[in-house]
């Protein structure tokens, strides 16, 4: 299964800052052009429900996801509960960095189309990194990508 790991330093600004700006999932769409909608509801597990809708090449993606946040541990993990990703799960850790604070996100998915996984999947995970550096860029300002991890 494609595994995307990515980390970011955000100058300027403290873990705390840094998380409250990652969890206002419904800020997205105002910040980037790559996330259309953000619906986000209550659920009855920790967390919240999100429904997403992003920029894919030509078309859009859809999903629909359980996300957990834990302010004290830094973390918020999702796991895609129904939508166009046959998988689709990972976390955001935020950290304190020398110079502001480090941001890493990392997804697991899988298309769910085994035949054409050897042509779909890099596309897929090129896609996802545009779109997680453009969220990013969006929602701080100023990013440095840390070397790529996977």
């Amino acid at each position: 299964m494609p595994k995307v790991i990515m980390s970011f330093i955000v100058p300027g600004f403290d873990p705390d800052a840094a998380f409250d700006l990652i969890s206002d999932f419904k800020s997205y769409p105002e910040l980037t052009d790559a996330v259309v909608a953000v619906d986000l509801k209550d659920s009855e597990e920790p967390g919240i429900i999100s429904t997403w809708t992003v920029k894919f090449r030509r078309g859009l993606l859809c999903w629909t996801e359980q996300d957990v946040l834990d302010r004290a541990a830094g973390e918020i993990e999702f796991h895609q509960l129904e939508g166009d990703f046959e998988v689709f799960d990972g976390y955001w850790r935020v950290r304190a960095a020398p110079d502001g604070a480090e941001v890493q996100f990392e997804a697991h998915f899988d298309l769910g189309m085994p035949t054409l996984a050897e042509l779909l999947d890099p596309v897929a995970e090129r896609a996802l990194r545009d779109n997680i550096a453009l969220i990013l860029a969006g929602l701080f300002g100023e990013i440095h990508q840390v070397a790529k991890v996977s």
